[in-house]
């Protein structure tokens, strides 16, 4: 999916919401344990009752590669169930790689090649040569990541070179000579509030996916506000606030309750940017 397909199903939908498919088998509903793998029985009814509110979905690796093979089984299922019935949903693999250039390429075959999914975010840590065997796939993207919103961010992301530029804004400047806002996006913590200001200076037109609203306490309107370009330019990520809203009979109902509350203020920001029309 292209950065103009994106957009234009962030216009049709009013949304910019990215369901993180978070799924952990201990905090599924329990009447789920008797299916034949209950974490695509889950995925699935997840994805059928909030289709229609978002605009992407993010599976967490590291949920899915807990369970070993059954886990990555699932994984690959939930993919090809999007993709034969939601093909307009955004698919990012929430995988956080980087490694030598070789073991990049693997990485990147494995996801673009055999997942065929649309993202991959990919920790820069290692550099220009471990990020670009993800970029000679023209019709997929990275997602770097850039500024984080968990607490140990601050013991590298926010620490100064010589000139006052701190590693989050040399990693956003110096990325972009690998890649365009066509094929290369951002990972920013929603709980950054005013740093969103910052970043935008750095990456005006890339989209940023922001992670960290709803139950880790980012504040959407905060986003919006300061994360917002005149394109949207976001994908703003809510996990468990939405998939484990509930854990009865009725769980997938009330997560799509939960998500369209979130595409009715997305809608509001929109309007108020001028994105959409009333």
């Amino acid at each position: 999916m292209n950065k103009q397909q994106l957009l234009e199903n962030i216009q049709k939908k009013k949304s910019f919401l990215c369901v993180g498919l978070d799924t952990d088998i201990k905090k599924i509903p329990q009447h789920l344990l008797t299916e034949e793998d209950p974490i695509f029985a889950f995925n699935k009814a997840i994805i059928d009752a909030t289709a229609q509110y978002c605009v992407a979905y993010k599976p967490n690796l590291a949920f899915y590669e807990s369970l070993g093979v059954p886990g990555l089984m699932a994984f690959e299922k939930t993919v090809a169930y999007l993709k034969a019935n939601y093909p307009d949903q955004f698919i990012i693999a929430d995988a956080k790689r980087g490694d030598i250039g070789n073991t990049s390429e693997m990485y990147a075959r494995s996801f673009f090649d055999y997942m065929k999914v649309d993202a991959v975010t990919v920790a820069p840590y290692m550099g220009e040569d471990s990020v670009k065997p993800f970029l000679i796939y023209p019709e997929s993207w990275v997602i770097l990541l850039a500024l984080t919103s968990n607490k140990g961010s601050q013991d590298f992301q926010f620490t100064e070179d010589a000139n006052g530029l701190r590693l989050f804004e040399k990693v956003l400047e110096k990325s972009q000579e690998w890649a365009s806002d066509e094929q290369m996006m951002y990972v920013v913590g929603a709980t950054q509030g005013k740093m969103f200001l910052e970043i935008r200076k750095h990456v005006p037109n890339h989209f940023l996916l922001v992670p960290g609203v709803g139950a880790q306490g980012g504040s959407l309107k905060e986003v919006a506000q300061y994360g917002m370009n005149d394109q949207c330019g976001l994908l703003v990520n809510s996990s468990r606030a939405i998939i484990y809203a509930d854990k009865t009979l009725a769980f997938a109902e009330v997560a799509a309750v939960a998500a369209r509350e979130v595409q009715e203020e997305m809608a509001i920001y929109l309007l108020e940017k001028g994105i959409i029309k009333a």
